[in-house]
């Protein structure tokens, strides 16, 4: 099926609302907390753990800290807020959380480490949050759609493994 340029435009609308509440919680979390969180993270690793700044340890160590700490945390309060922003209830965005945390998690786990690595190698520890904005964007775009799949086949892999968690905990399997 071919699509005129007319076709087009009426199948893609711009949601300005979503885009508004997005932007919302860049500016309201990851923006202060991302702040305070790489200023940090980058004098615990130097005077705590006392590792050479852009060393390899370094590097790795500031990695592993934010794919550990700070990556759970943003989804977690992403899609908690996606959803009560969009007006859900506790229950459903609860479900929301059980449907869409795991697969964004284990997807962005891919990207995200390939980009701390370049950030916290070469980026001043002042510009590191300006770096990961540039990706937030993209990332943002990422999270809203997943967030949109609903229950597409996709995820049913992810969930699968509560399944045969539930399943293994009640003396089955």
């Amino acid at each position: 099926m071919c699509l005129t340029g007319q076709d087009a435009d009426e199948k893609f609308k711009v949601n300005w609302k979503r885009v508004a509440v997005t932007s919302s919680f860049g500016f309201g979390f990851v923006g202060p907390v991302g702040h305070f969180w790489y200023e940090g993270l980058d004098r615990f690793i130097r005077l705590k753990l006392q590792l050479p700044p852009k060393s390899a340890r370094f590097v790795a160590t500031k990695v592993a800290m934010d794919s550990i700490i700070f990556g759970p945390l943003d989804l977690f309060v992403f899609f908690t807020y996606m959803g009560f922003s969009a007006g859900k209830n506790v229950a459903q965005v609860k479900e929301d959380l059980k449907r869409d945390f795991l697969p964004a998690l284990v997807l962005e786990g891919g990207i995200w480490p390939i980009v701390q690595v370049a950030n916290f190698r070469y980026v001043p520890v002042r510009y590191q949050l300006l770096y990961v904005n540039i990706f937030c964007l993209l990332d943002s775009a990422f999270l809203s759609w997943v967030e949109q799949q609903k229950d597409a086949a996709w995820k049913q892999w992810f969930t699968s493994f509560h399944s045969l968690e539930e399943r293994g905990g009640k003396g089955g399997l």
